[in-house]
């Protein structure tokens, strides 16, 4: 068995019943989720080992966290728990048709953005795989700081690390400019994940195709991850996710990837009546990882990868709650949605 490690922030969920607005009720569902914690959830639940890298409150709402992952067979070995800290908080309205939805954030001073002193090559001992992901070092001075010692770490070990860029413009606030951050940490990675825009803000590298026109030209994107490569001789592989938005809760969905045996485009699928987007691209990157350490053809793994994440829009919260086997059923073509019996 592969032994895979991931370091993030896991923060409370506050989301709006169904698609009301943000307190049109006096309700609000509490889950938990963030990136790197969804990724070790999904690759766990694909019957991998998955260690969770983190800092939590010292109080109950650290502990129904750390019950929260490990429901799910991830090992929390690697979780600092500090004292007087509080935990992280998104508040999550979902949209509907022509309205998006919208994430507010409230995780200034949470344990994971003020920790330092992790056993990173403690954890690391044994790792086939590390991922992290560009929400981590937007966080704060210490995260960014901690997330290169992390990177580095796994790098001595020996494990391959992935790298998911998502670019999130709320959150880059401490005073580093991102491209500069994002780029030193890109040096210590083999594999990278992102969209087109996630890559012209994070590396500072432009793409010829319009993120926002609802269509998307697949040609184009060769020409970019070519280009990735040669800023970044380190890099082996770069996955690039596809969406082209009909609406909020209508998607097509796929990508491509470039690796080292080619590059390829995935199956495209229709997602309509999208349930949660939201941890779509965590649930692509666990199944990239997934992928590339289990499938010999790297057209394959990405296939696979796409499928795991169509299969997330249609579930609840940030975790992706499927198995190996429903996630080869429907990349093998079986997307017709009949009660199984």
């Amino acid at each position: 068995m592969n032994k895979y490690v991931t370091f993030g922030e896991i923060m409370l969920r506050l989301k709006s019943p169904s698609n009301e607005r943000l307190f049109q009720s006096p309700s609000l569902e509490a889950t938990f989720g963030g990136g790197e914690g969804n990724v070790a959830v999904s690759l766990s639940r694909f019957g991998e080992e998955a260690h969770f890298i983190t800092a939590l409150p010292d109080n109950d709402l650290g502990m129904h966290c750390t019950e929260e992952i490990r429901k799910h067979g991830v090992l929390t070995d690697g979780v600092k728990y500090v004292k007087d800290s509080r935990l992280g908080i998104y508040y999550l309205e979902t949209g509907s048709c022509q309205r998006p939805s919208k994430v507010v954030y409230d995780r200034a001073y949470s344990a994971f953005s003020e920790t330092t002193g992790y056993d990173f090559d403690e954890v690391m001992k044994g790792a086939t795989w590390f991922h992290i992901s560009g929400i981590s070092p937007a966080v704060s001075q210490i995260a960014a700081d901690e997330s290169l010692r992390a990177m580095k770490a796994a790098k001595a070990a020996g494990a391959t690390v992935s790298i998911d860029l998502n670019y999130r413009k709320k959150l880059w606030k401490y005073g580093k400019d991102t491209v500069t951050v994002m780029r030193e940490l890109t040096r210590y990675a083999d594999v990278i994940i992102a969209n087109e825009e996630d890559i012209q803000k994070c590396l500072g590298i432009a793409s010829d195709s319009d993120v926002t026109s609802g269509e998307l030209d697949v040609s184009s994107y060769e020409k970019l991850a070519d280009e990735v490569k040669k800023q970044f001789s380190n890099v082996s592989t770069v996955a690039i996710t596809l969406r082209e938005s009909q609406s909020a809760n209508h998607n097509d969905w796929s990508a491509v990837i470039s690796g080292k045996t080619g590059f390829y485009h995935s199956k495209k699928y229709e997602i309509k009546n999208i349930v949660d987007r939201v941890g779509g691209g965590d649930s692509f990157s666990a199944g990239i990882i997934y992928g590339l350490t289990h499938y010999e053809n790297e057209e394959t793994a990405l296939n696979f990868a796409v499928a795991a994440s169509a299969l997330k829009h249609t579930i609840p919260g940030d975790f992706n709650l499927t198995s190996l086997s429903e996630v080869e059923s429907l990349m093998g073509g079986d997307g017709s949605g009949r009660v199984q019996r």
